[in-house]
């Protein structure tokens, strides 16, 4: 029998650890370096245009074309609310009286398929490509795109079993019971990806809290934002005027180390969804701990359903199953969001995680490992940004001449070099 997901009413770990005056006080550090950055801004403006700006010129245009954003969202939302319910609705009220249950189910299965591919699968895509929308815009489509994709399937795959269940065990003159639509619609926003009828809730919304979540979001995005104009792109904006070499890759590779790290790994930037995953000794650890919500999903539809397509036959081929999907979405949001294929997240996730997910495993329990782990995810961390911000420059220092398709598959930044 499967392992199923339950809920409970609970507080957050960071939310608990704040109320330690030590832990408190360094993501007071994070803050106090966060206005350091803004004072640093506004010197280095008044020094160079004797005035004192603070403009935001970047994350304007990474936020561009919002309106489009806008409704290309209200419409993936629209269509995930009515379609996979009404679907189900549809197949759930006749599957217990029909007489031809299997082709019943294989009609609903391929309307909901095709709906899905092209409200879901075709048209976000489509949308950020023909409307040439900037980086942060396609990543909100494109994030929210696979969200709604996680979200029905979850869904549909919690609701189907069910009905089957029930309508061979019930009465088959009276319908099965399916989810109210109240339900769905609180879990599409709830924040997580695995249907339940109903979760624990608190009896009251704290506002107070809701609008200090909202202030520490707006200050991870202001934080990551210092740290790429100030830190990453003096870095990487005049690189490609070198030929790429092995010396630049390296010290542009250390130079991304600690602003990545910054960025990413933040007291402030830490997901409340998230455990302990700090003090982890090992990657396999970290994983479980890192996102919980997603790897509650890919847990439950992943990992548990291969086993049980293979009778259980194989744990490990069913690990794996796990990291090539994670890996695959990951590329994918990349590749779409920046515009061009550079596979460092697939090799992170499908080549290097599967190594660090077995030889960094559970037996590693001395404190010695997490000093490891913090390492690699430093470097880990140095690795994609630094190759990310590589070949962002040199797509736009050197446009594609069109003449072959490897110029689709091949980094840029290998053979980019221009006078200034």
């Amino acid at each position: 029998m499967e392992d199923r997901k339950v809920f409970m009413n609970r507080r957050s770990i960071l939310d608990e650890l704040f109320e330690i005056n030590h832990i408190r006080t360094i993501y007071h550090m994070f803050i106090a370096a966060l206005f350091l950055f803004i004072f640093s801004t506004l010197a280095v403006d008044y020094i160079d245009q004797g005035r004192l700006v603070l403009e935001f010129d970047l994350l304007s245009y990474a936020f561009g074309k919002l309106s489009t954003v806008l409704w290309a969202w209200l419409l993936m939302f629209s269509y995930t609310l009515a379609g996979p319910y009404h679907v189900l609705g549809t197949w759930g009220g006749r599957y217990h009286s029909s007489r031809f249950k299997g082709v019943l189910t294989a009609g609903a299965g391929l309307v909901l398929a095709a709906m899905q591919t092209c409200i879901l699968g075709v048209f976000p895509i489509y949308t950020v490509i023909h409307h040439q929308l900037p980086p942060a815009s396609r990543f909100i489509i494109i994030l929210e795109q696979i969200r709604f994709l996680m979200k029905s399937y979850s869904f549909i795959r919690e609701n189907v079993p069910e009905v089957i269940h029930k309508t061979k065990q019930g009465n088959t003159g009276i319908s099965p019971r399916l989810p109210t639509f109240s339900s769905y619609l609180y879990f599409l926003f709830c924040p997580t990806l695995i249907y339940r009828e109903s979760y624990p809730r608190n009896p009251y919304i704290r506002w107070n809290y809701v609008g200090v979540t909202f202030a520490q979001i707006l200050g991870c995005l202001f934080y990551a934002y210092f740290i790429l104009v100030r830190l990453c792109i003096p870095v990487f904006v005049n690189e490609n005027s070198q030929p790429f070499s092995t010396r630049t890759l390296v010290l542009a590779l250390f130079h991304s180390t600690l602003p990545g790290t910054r960025a990413a790994e933040s007291p402030c930037c830490s997901s409340p969804f998230s455990q302990d995953w700090w003090n982890s000794t090992s990657f396999a650890n970290y994983y479980r701990t890192w996102n919980v919500v997603v790897h509650d999903w890919l847990y439950s539809y992943a990992y548990q359903d291969f086993l049980w397509l293979s009778r259980r036959k194989s744990r490990t081929a069913a690990m794996l199953s796990v990291f090539v999907v994670s890996a695959v979405v990951h590329e994918y949001v990349f590749t779409v969001c920046f515009g061009f294929f550079y596979p460092v997240m697939f090799c992170l996730f499908a080549v290097i995680g599967v190594v660090f997910n077995f030889t960094l495993n559970d037996k590693r329990k001395s404190p010695v490992w997490n000093i490891i782990m913090w390492i690699c995810l430093f470097i880990g961390q140095g690795i994609q940004v630094c190759l990310y911000c590589q070949e962002w420059y040199a797509q736009k220092h050197c446009p594609p001449t069109g003449k072959s398709v490897w110029e689709l598959v091949i980094p840029r930044s290998w053979s980019c070099s221009y006078q200034r």
